[in-house]
């Protein structure tokens, strides 16, 4: 999702609000189902950290699940993709945070973020065959809309700092990847599209 932001030698404040953005973005898609109020302080180095972790964690859980319970091959394989994508992610953010000395902090944003996994995943692990692969991909689409919705509407948007916006420009193309196969398998699911020949 966030590649190069640790290729990239983009200063601590830029790399930090793309995560905090990102994390907020996926903490709406694992679908708070009331809105959650304004944090009534920014959250710290520390906090941002740990939603960056915790929302790939959510995927890579969703991805692993898929791997053991999806019927259709293609499926099984955008789940094996999800986790390679996110663990790494997550190996990046780590990195990242023993560069600046942070210890991921829990907090309110990534609380939600876990408990949309964990209610995601209790609601899949009750599913199997053709209803699983449905359910799984259905919010696959929904989670990584939300994702480029962030970047399109807020962060592309909002950047002032040219770097920034570079590297938000330099990181939609893999997440819209993601999306437009979610959306293929989707389709193809439904009936409303051919297979899509995989990643």
């Amino acid at each position: 999702m966030f590649p190069s932001c640790t290729r990239r030698r983009v200063a601590r404040p830029i790399a930090l609000a793309v995560a905090l953005l990102a994390g907020l973005a996926l903490a709406r898609a694992e679908g708070a189902r009331a809105a959650e109020p304004a944090p009534s302080a920014p959250p710290t180095d520390a906090e941002i950290a740990h939603i960056v972790v915790t929302a790939n964690q959510v995927d890579v859980d969703a991805g692993e699940l898929a791997k053991k319970k999806a019927h259709d091959a293609e499926v099984k394989g955008f789940g094996e993709r999800m986790v390679v994508d996110h663990t790494a992610v997550n190996q990046k953010a780590a990195a990242l945070a023993k560069k600046l000395a942070l210890t991921p902090k829990d907090n309110p944003t990534s609380q939600s973020l876990a408990k949309g996994g964990d209610e995601n995943r209790a609601s899949l692990e009750k599913l199997s065959g053709a209803a699983f692969d449905k359910a799984y991909i259905d919010h696959e689409v929904a989670y990584h809309q939300q994702v480029l919705d962030a970047i399109d509407k807020v962060l592309e948007p909002n950047a002032k700092n040219a770097e920034l916006k570079g590297l938000i420009q330099s990181v939609r193309p893999a997440i819209a990847a993601h999306l437009e196969h979610a959306k293929q398998i989707q389709g193809r699911l439904s009936g409303k599209a051919p297979a899509a020949g995989g990643y």
